[in-house]
């Protein structure tokens, strides 16, 4: 028989009581067609990754199925009529995972399993050769960059000084060179 595992968002404004009954709803449809749902789990209310027919926010739900194809299908098509389902997916696979999902697992856990190391810990990154010795930050040339920021000859900066510093630049006419005297 065909193996199944099957992800349902229920609506944001449904109770954790409602959505356990969906559950059962759907898995009695399974059974009642000659299926066997083996784990189901309810992840909780999670958030979306963008709005779901105006939702931000859905219960998750879980199912792995054993059942034949006409099954799957009733209870999809029900899930499709339900005004409370946002979406589902329904994926076949070879063999079902009879432990707890990735999703009820704790952190440690997950870490552990993909072999993750300590998050601070970025590994040897080999000799990244020899390094200029660093400046001064003075020295670095911050500041004046066209938008009146930084520090400009030790004073502080630029068009948006107002008081102390330089005073205002002014129009000197230039001399007169001239030719007929």
């Amino acid at each position: 028989m065909p193996r199944y595992e099957h992800t349902f968002l229920a609506r944001q404004d449904v109770t954790s009581q409602q959505v356990t009954g969906l559950m059962n709803t759907y898995k009695a449809v399974i059974e009642e067609l000659g299926g066997k749902v083996g784990k189901t789990e309810y992840w909780g209310l999670k958030s979306t990754a963008y709005k779901i027919k105006k939702n931000r926010r859905a219960h998750y739900a879980f199912f792995n199925i054993e059942a034949p194809h006409e099954a799957v299908l009733e209870m999809e098509r029900q899930m499709r009529i339900s005004s409370d389902i946002l979406r589902f997916l329904t994926v076949r696979v070879e063999e079902l995972d009879e432990k707890p999902s990735i999703m009820m697992r704790k952190q440690d856990d997950r870490d552990r399993e993909r072999g993750d190391r300590d998050r601070g810990d970025r590994g040897d990154r080999g000799d990244r050769g020899p390094r200029p010795p660093r400046r001064d930050r003075d020295d670095r040339g911050f500041g004046g960059g066209g938008f009146g920021g930084g520090f400009r000859d030790g004073e502080g900066g630029g068009a948006r000084s107002f008081g102390g510093g330089r005073p205002p630049r002014t129009e000197t006419p230039a001399p007169a060179t001239g030719g007929d005297e």
